[in-house]
């Protein structure tokens, strides 16, 4: 998991919780450190087949701010 990027460690949880079955999300949750909520969205997005359909990991606008944007002129 520790080698995995955000997107591929989100679709792995939730192909595991899957095939654990009922009690896989939590079971998984304690393992991983990862959130229910991001186990959940895993399994929604393998459901729906939504996985890999961008070669972004997040949304555009998403992560830190650039350091241009930080910094103030006077």
């Amino acid at each position: 998991m520790a080698t995995l990027d955000e997107m591929q460690r989100r679709l792995f949880a939730g192909l595991l919780a899957m095939r654990l079955g009922h009690g896989g999300i939590l079971s998984l949750a304690v393992i991983t450190g990862l959130s229910r909520t991001t186990i959940r969205r895993g399994i929604e997005e393998l459901q729906c087949g939504i996985a890999n359909s961008s070669k972004r990991i997040r949304r555009a606008g998403a992560g830190r701010p650039r350091m241009e944007k930080k910094i103030r002129r006077w």
